[in-house]
C-alpha cells in the first residue's frame, strides 16, 4: 500500500506551524500531526493564530486526537540538545518524581548545564520543609547521572515562584538558547504558558491538557537578546498510570488540591485497594503505621488479604473505581511487586501516589503491567 503524501502548508516560505503543539500544519491527512481543515485554516491565517484539529478538539472540548507519533520520533527530537548550546530546564513532576525521569537524559544533554525544576509543589503538604524537598530531589537527580548547577519549586498551575524561575534562568543562561524538557504530564507547556503570560500578556498560547504527549514538535520563543526559549515535546514514560486510564478515570486520579496524606493502622495480612486500579499488601511485620499520599477523592479501601482477589473480582467497577464499569472490561490486570524494607520508605505507584511504611517490614504493591512499582527512600 503506498503511503498517502503530506503536503505541508507554506506560508512565505516557510512550513506553518500549530502554535498549540508545534506540529507542521497540513490539510491532507486527518490521522498524521497537524491536520487542520482547509476553512479552518483559512480563518486561522486570517487571524494569525493558527492551531491543528488537535489542538482545537484539545482546547475547546477536552479531546484527545491520536496521531501516529512513536516514541523513537520524541526521542530523535530530543537528541537534537546535543547539538545546542543551551541552558536545559528539566522539569519534574514533584508528586511523581520516579515517573517523570526521563532515562539517560544525561546522555542527551552532553556538556550543556541544567536546572532542576519541580513543578507541582502546591500539591504536597505544608509541612514538608521546601529546603529538605529541593535537597532530596538533588540527590535523586545525582542518582541519575545528573548535576544540576541549581534546584527550585515552584506550581504552574498557580504561577506560584514563576518569577524565581525566570530569574534563575537570567543567571545562568549566558550567551544560550533555553531548552526545556520533561516527560508528558509534568506540567511543561502550562509553565511555558505562563513565561509567555508574564512577558506578553497572551494567555494559554500553548496547548495543555491531562494526556501524555500533547506537544508534538519544539515549539521556539524569542528572547530578547537573538536567542530562544524551546518547549521540546514531552518524552513518553510508558510507565505512568495516566497511559491506562481515559479522561474520566484520570480526573479522578490525578491531584488538583494539596494532598491530605491518610494514615492507616494495619496488621500483616491486611490490603489497601487505591480504588481499583492499584493495591498494597501488608504480607509481614508487627502492627504499624502507614501513610497514604494520594488524590484526596481515590476511594480507598481496607480488608483482609485473604479476600483481597474475590473482593477484587466482585468489586472492580463498582465499589473499586476507577475503572468505571463502562471501561473495566478494557483494564489490564494487577501484578505484584515484592518488597522488603530496611529504612523508612515510600512505595511508589508511578503517576499515582505512595505510601510511606516502616523499615523492616514486607509489603507487595499490585498495577497493571507496565506500570512502575518501586521502593525509594522516603520524602517525607
Amino acid at each position: 500500500m503506498n503511503e498517502k503524501h503530506i503536503e505541508p502548508v507554506v506560508i512565505d516560505g516557510e512550513p506553518l506551524h500549530c502554535i498549540g503543539c508545534g506540529a507542521v500544519v497540513q490539510t491532507t491527512d486527518k490521522t498524521a500531526p497537524g491536520y487542520t481543515p482547509q476553512s479552518a485554516l483559512d480563518k486561522g491565517i486570517e487571524k494569525e493564530e493558527v492551531y491543528c484539529q488537535r489542538c482545537f478538539r484539545l482546547r475547546h472540548y477536552n479531546e484527545i486526537v491520536p496521531v501516529g507519533l512513536t516514541d523513537d520520533d520524541f526521542l530523535r527530537l530530543l537528541t537534537q540538545i546535543q547539538d545546542a548550546n543551551a541552558l536545559i530546564v528539566y522539569v519534574v513532576d514533584i508528586f511523581d518524581f520516579n515517573g517523570s525521569v526521563i532515562p539517560g537524559l544525561h546522555r542527551f544533554v552532553g556538556d550543556n548545564p541544567v536546572l532542576l525544576v519541580g513543578n507541582k509543589e502546591d500539591l504536597l503538604p505544608r509541612s514538608l520543609k521546601r529546603s529538605k524537598l529541593r535537597d532530596w530531589l538533588r540527590q535523586r537527580a545525582n542518582e541519575e547521572g545528573l548535576r544540576p548547577i541549581d534546584v527550585t519549586l515552584l506550581s504552574a498551575k498557580t504561577n506560584q515562584s514563576v518569577d524565581g524561575l525566570l530569574q534563575l534562568i537570567d543567571k545562568y543562561r549566558g550567551d544560550r538558547d533555553v531548552y526545556v524538557v520533561g516527560v508528558t504530564n509534568v506540567g511543561k507547556s502550562t509553565l511555558i504558558n505562563q513565561v509567555i503570560r508574564q512577558n506578553t500578556g497572551v494567555q494559554d498560547l500553548i496547548t495543555t491538557s491531562r494526556f501524555p504527549g500533547t506537544t508534538l514538535d519544539k515549539i521556539e520563543l524569542p528572547l530578547d537578546d537573538d536567542h530562544v526559549l524551546v518547549d521540546t515535546p514531552g518524552i513518553i514514560q510508558n510507565q505512568q498510570m495516566a497511559h491506562y486510564l481515559d479522561g474520566k478515570d484520570l480526573k479522578i486520579v490525578t491531584p488538583q488540591k494539596p494532598i491530605k496524606p491518610k494514615n492507616y493502622q494495619l496488621n500483616d495480612q491486611q490490603t489497601l485497594f487505591l480504588g481499583g486500579i492499584a493495591r498494597f499488601d501488608y504480607t509481614k511485620g508487627p502492627k504499624n503505621g502507614f501513610t497514604a499520599y494520594f488524590e484526596n477523592n481515590l476511594y480507598i479501601h481496607r480488608t483482609k488479604l485473604e479476600n483481597a482477589d474475590d473482593f477484587y473480582a466482585r468489586q472492580l467497577g463498582q465499589l473499586l473505581t476507577p475503572p468505571h464499569a463502562d471501561t473495566k472490561d478494557d483494564f489490564p490486570p494487577l501484578v505484584a511487586h515484592e518488597f522488603k524494607t530496611t529504612v523508612k520508605s515510600d512505595l511508589v505507584f508511578e503517576g499515582l501516589g505512595w505510601i510511606t511504611v516502616p523499615a523492616g517490614v514486607n509489603v507487595t504493591g499490585w498495577a497493571p503491567a507496565g506500570v512502575g512499582v518501586l521502593i525509594r527512600r522516603a520524602m517525607i
